[in-house]
């Protein structure tokens, strides 16, 4: 195994990086369109020898900062696109079956935003989700470092800035929700009390997780029905009818 996995990453990217033609087809554009997008600067890209390259690792970011700041038609959008992007077909998309009622830790007992980190890593290695619960736990501060991923109604979506699939056997979800709101870099100082854990094995299925979650934690009364629930059978019914 690699000691620094973010190395192979960052060493590979250039390999991955975009074209006008890929990113058109990989996001279902023109590549007309792309190319004035990237031009107004819609789009993250730079200019290479007369023509446009676009990084794989900043385009997924891109992506990330679109779902968190989309309303219902936006998020429908997004979905549009990734859905046409292929996942392994045995890959389960359902949130209820990433998310089992063994990984939804109620109470999370942590009151800071580390303790909160390190709680939720090491309850899914205990549940069996997660094999490297310091390396995964270590890659989210490094993501939290650069954006948080707490939102204005108290949820935050814990992730890597980039995929880790030699930290867990297949993509999962975790959940954890502590008995009281905690600073986690929300905006304007909002607490933040319930937080999904994201595990993916690659960009297309973490898009397309962050996604679906993004959607089901803004169908209305679901959070204050997920706060008042005592346990995690309970819980994951009331993710799998909202779903």
């Amino acid at each position: 195994m690699n000691a620094d996995p973010f190395k192979n990453s960052n060493e590979s990217m250039a390999e991955e990086d975009f074209d006008i033609d890929s990113l058109a087809s990989y996001l279902h554009l023109t590549p007309d369109q792309v190319r004035k997008m990237a031009s107004r600067d819609r789009l993250p890209g730079r200019r290479v020898s007369g023509g446009w390259k676009f990084s794989r690792a900043e385009i997924h970011h891109w992506l990330e900062q679109k779902i968190g700041a989309a309303d219902e038609l936006g998020l429908n959008e997004v979905d549009r696109v990734l859905s046409k992007q292929p996942v392994p077909a045995d890959q389960p998309m359902q949130l209820t079956q990433l998310l089992t009622p063994d990984r939804i830790a109620v109470p999370l007992n942590a009151r800071t935003k580390n303790s909160v980190i390190d709680s939720l890593c090491e309850f899914s290695l205990e549940s069996g989700a997660l094999w490297q619960p310091k390396e995964m736990a270590e890659a989210i501060r490094r993501r939290e470092e650069l954006h948080p991923t707490a939102l204005e109604n108290g949820v935050a979506l814990l992730h890597p800035r980039r995929p880790q699939p030699n930290f867990f056997g297949e993509s999962f979800v975790a959940l954890g929700i502590t008995s009281s709101g905690i600073p986690f870099g929300g905006p304007r100082g909002v607490l933040t009390d319930i937080f999904f854990l994201i595990g993916s094995a690659d960009e297309a299925i973490h898009l397309r997780i962050l996604a679906r979650l993004s959607r089901l934690i803004y169908v209305q009364g679901l959070l204050d029905n997920l706060r008042s629930a005592s346990d995690g059978a309970q819980i994951w019914q009331l993710l799998l009818d909202a779903e």
